[in-house]
């Protein structure tokens, strides 16, 4: 069923309401293949990815510097006990004692040895917490399925584009096929940005903001949906260019719509980016910058597109006069 329905559709064939939900059906499978398949190497290789997840956590509040401190402390004294083994040691092997004195001093000395080895070394790394008996398992699904439907939702885009791009004319689908591949491509861009620029400050502000009043402790599930559902408002946030391409394709919109109006543009940017996960200001600011430098690449795409068709509505143009005089 899905090979009869997945075949190449031409803008000119016509297909039955039936036969549209047949294709319908058979994509929205496939979507629902590539989230379980996705969601089983996700629970697979779960250990890894809230190791990715836990990058972000901040380390400098009140409790962890207070940990650090005891653990610079146990260090030191771990060291010194180290000496005082090897102290020891020696002592055993000086000459003129009995037996069971050397016995005492080598006894004292493993002794101090193991002591120093089980003394902590480096402060034991900050984990979120989980509260109640089922939550660490219940967290492990939700963040692996989190983690299918980012890793799925390329595949989803491109379902949905494929699904719409047959209703196209000819002219349409060239814009349209590229598109349908860059999107998957700027969704991915958005999630690396969102990880790799807007995580990291965004979780430390928010852990960090007036920490020496309160003992911070970081629930799990929590942490791990504000950070999924970041990338993933920043991934769909980016598909913005695509989103104004297609209004300009249909003649809602043009580059000079968005170069007259950019102040509102800007305050719907603002809202977006606000409406987004963490409402703190460093989280807000940095999901808006990308926002607005994808406004202004729109803008050139756009501009790019209303010279294009301009040249084509004055081809189209004289060769209609050319007609007309023959």
């Amino acid at each position: 069923m899905a090979t009869r329905v997945l075949k190449p559709i031409g803008h000119e064939d016509r297909l039955s309401i039936v036969d549209h939900l047949d294709e319908l059906r058979a994509r929205l499978v496939i979507c629902a293949v590539a989230v379980g398949v996705t969601f089983a190497v996700c629970f697979w290789q779960n250990h890894a990815l809230l190791k990715v997840l836990n990058r972000a956590l901040p380390s400098n509040n009140s409790s962890q510097n207070h940990i650090n401190g005891v653990v610079n402390d146990t260090a030191s004294a771990a060291k010194q006990i180290g000496a005082l083994g090897g102290d020891l040691r020696a002592l055993s092997q000086l000459p003129g004692q009995s037996a069971q004195a050397r016995q005492y001093f080598a006894q004292a000395a493993q002794h101090a040895a193991t002591a120093s080895k089980d003394l902590p070394q480096s402060a034991p790394k900050k984990l979120p917490i989980t509260i109640g008996v089922g939550e660490p398992f219940t967290t492990t699904l939700t963040a692996s399925f989190y983690f299918a439907l980012l890793f799925a939702l390329p595949v989803i885009l491109y379902q949905a584009y494929a699904f719409v791009i047959p209703a196209l004319n000819p002219n349409e689908r060239r814009v349209a096929l590229p598109v349908m591949g860059t999107a998957p491509v700027l969704f991915l861009m958005g999630v690396a940005f969102a990880y790799l620029v807007v995580l990291p400050p965004a979780v430390r502000f928010l852990q960090g903001y007036n920490s020496g009043n309160f003992d911070i402790l970081v629930q799990a599930k929590t942490y791990y949906t504000f950070e999924i559902l970041t990338m993933l408002g920043i991934g769909l946030a980016f598909q913005l260019p695509i989103g104004l391409l297609a209004l300009q394709r249909v003649g809602a919109i043009n580059a000079r719509t968005l170069t007259r109006n950019w102040r509102y543009i800007t305050v719907i940017i603002a809202v977006i980016a606000a409406a987004m996960p963490g409402a703190d200001p460093v989280t807000t600011g940095l999901e808006m910058l990308p926002l607005v430098l994808l406004f202004l690449l729109s803008i050139v795409m756009l501009k790019i597109a209303d010279r294009r068709a301009a040249a084509r509505a004055a081809a189209d143009l004289s060769v209609s006069d050319g007609l007309d005089l023959t």
